[in-house]
């Protein structure tokens, strides 16, 4: 074993990047010392050191990713009085334009999200856009937003301070060791094994970046993330550009646009992009570049390039590309997975871990320390991702548009995700196609979001407005309201709980009574230990042992979890997933009764 590994940590954290690092940094500021942080190569290896550093809380509209991106900001003003190590943080005022009524519309939504929470936030005209970024082409903008108080970081420096600052606290951070694997006991992760020796542990947090997937499944975890190539252009030095430059995006073009010694970054999240490595990611790239596809980059460039005229002009330095991971649904993979104990997981930050890596340090380490997360994280937790996310094929389609989805295209109701569609089908679906059902997806599965009297469905644009949808959702509200109407909710989990210890464990969980008369179904509520709701759901009785569980899709693999991690010593009961063996159809309306006692009299 190597002398500068431990035998044993309370906590180990498995990476070097800046979630890493703030996992490290966030603990030891809650009074644990005892942790090991491991990294395979040099701290920032991975993806933290040629990430572009923006800091800003452009695009989110729900609390606990508003609350992440300016806590963050926050901490990177202030850690180098901490540490004595800079994070490079400057409040040069972030912009995001918008050339179209829908996209302003986003802007002024976000806009009057966020300023409820405190964040600076105000909407400007395109003259105002054109004297805080002289070089902008502006004659095409409607309006835009800007935070003055937000900016851009030195990624390294953000981690790196981190560090520092964890070691300072009692940390121990260990350089060129690999994690090959794990030790456990049952269900529980107990340590890691490395390439220097095994470390043992009461918790195992993975911070791997694109790397977790494969890592986590030697635990047979499921991490279902892909890294896609990710660009940015370098120019040489250009006139007009300077250090107290704004950061400026452009939504429309899918192009952001900051100073970069004295030339201009130009950052891309094009709308079709190119998954890396799906198969694995090598791993011995460190400090690694992709070699840049000219060819099928060159029309994003063109088309971003429109918003900075004089980048036509500028001599350019280099086309980078280097990997960054993205989910599913473009949202972290954060929490204790439900396959194993005694592990967490903080990865998939979709290109955005130095905007949100202090918030998210915060968040994991106290949740690591007092066994419940102190936010609102059920858009983040890992509990939401599902099995088939993680094949092959899935990740392939799907990482094709996340990039674009992750810039805006995504914030408008009317989004659905076009890849990697039609994997999960309730028996009834090609019944509702032919009725014209218009198809949304959630957790894989299709289900109708309206019908069609004609039986075809137009194109659905990103809008927030109304569309030739509306007037046939409102019928089909008046319908339900006024009369009755059948819903197809197979989509709903459903789990079968058996067995001589079945009512106890659901009484337990339950914060209603459900250890009712046979045939009873009770609506209730499962809540964590600070009375916070953990799942929404009904239990049925069907027999003296035997139960039937219906919960939301999103909350399949929780409430999975919740069951089995309640069952106790000398207890006995079984849980079967039965989702895809049984149809829902929900019956609702005031004549639900009159119809249900004609069909079943």
């Amino acid at each position: 074993m190597s002398q500068n590994l431990p035998a044993r940590a309370r906590v180990v954290i498995v990476g070097g990047g800046v979630i890493g690092c703030s996992i490290a940094y966030h603990l030891t500021k809650l009074g644990v010392s005892d942790v090991l942080l491991i990294e395979k190569d040099q701290l920032t290896a991975g993806t933290t050191w040629h990430a572009a550093g923006l800091i800003t809380s452009a695009g989110y509209h729900d609390d606990t990713s508003l609350w992440m991106a300016r806590y963050s900001r926050d901490l990177y003003a202030r850690l180098e009085e901490e540490t004595g190590h800079s994070t490079g943080f400057r409040p040069v005022g972030h912009l995001s334009v918008a050339t179209s009524p829908e996209r302003l519309e986003t802007l002024i939504r976000e806009r009057d999200f966020q300023v409820g929470y405190g964040v600076p936030n105000e909407i400007i005209s395109a003259k105002e856009v054109g004297e805080l970024f002289p070089l902008a082409k502006i004659d095409d903008i409607i309006g835009a937003s800007y935070v003055a108080d937000e900016g851009r970081a030195d990624p390294v420096g953000v981690a790196t301070s981190m560090a520092k600052g964890a070691r300072m606290g009692g940390a121990t951070i260990v350089e060129g060791v690999a994690v090959t694997g794990f030790t456990r006991t049952g269900r529980r992760i107990t340590g890691v094994t490395t390439d220097s020796g095994t470390v043992e542990a009461d918790t195992v947090v993975l911070a791997c970046g694109l790397w977790t997937r494969q890592l986590a499944r030697k635990a047979g975890v499921d991490v279902p993330l892909q890294a896609a190539e990710h660009y940015y252009l370098l120019t040489e030095p250009m006139a007009g550009v300077h250090r107290d430059l704004p950061i400026i995006e452009d939504l429309a073009c899918y192009g952001y646009f900051r100073e970069e010694g004295d030339g201009m970054l130009v950052g891309l999240f094009e709308p079709v992009a190119a998954p890396w490595h799906p198969k694995g990611a090598p791993e011995e790239f460190a400090f690694g570049t992709i070699p840049p596809d000219w060819e099928r980059m060159t029309p994003f460039l063109e088309k971003a390039m429109e918003r900075i005229p004089s980048l036509s002009d500028a001599g350019i330095r280099t086309l980078f590309c280097g990997p960054e991971s993205f989910t599913a649904d473009v949202l972290p993979m954060l929490g204790p997975p439900p396959e194993v104990e005694g592990m967490f997981v903080a990865a998939g930050l979709n290109s955005v871990g130095i905007l949100l890596g202090g918030g998210v340090g915060s968040v994991m380490a106290s949740w690591i320390v007092d066994g419940i997360c102190p936010v609102d994280i059920a858009g983040f937790s890992i509990e939401r991702a599902l099995p088939f996310e993680n094949s092959l094929r899935f990740r392939t389609e799907r990482t094709v548009e996340q990039l674009g989805v992750l810039f805006g295209d995504g914030s408008f109701p009317t989004f659905h995700q076009h890849s990697a569609r039609g994997i999960r089908r309730t028996p009834l679906h090609e019944h509702w196609a032919r009725a014209g059902a218009y198809f949304a997806v959630s957790a894989g599965w299709e289900y109708p979001e309206w019908f069609s009297p004609t039986g075809e469905n137009a194109h659905v644009p990103w809008t927030w407005g109304r569309g030739y949808w509306t007037p046939l959702i409102a019928e089909e509200h008046r319908t339900i309201r006024e009369a009755v109407g059948v819903m197809d909710m197979t989509l709903m989990s459903k789990f079968l709980v058996q067995g001589p210890s079945a009512a106890a464990i659901l009484d337990r969980l339950s914060a209603n009574d459900v250890v009712g008369a046979i045939g009873r179904v009770v609506y209730t509520q499962w809540c964590n230990d600070r009375g916070g709701i953990m799942a929404d759901l009904t239990v049925t009785r069907l027999d003296e042992d035997r139960f039937m569980v219906v919960v939301s899709d999103v909350s399949h693999r929780r409430v999975e979890r919740m069951l089995l991690d309640e069952l106790r010593d000398g207890e006995f009961a079984t849980v079967t997933d039965i989702t895809a063996g049984m149809v829902i159809l929900s019956v609702q309306g005031p004549n639900s009764r009159e119809l249900l006692s004609r069909v079943s009299p």
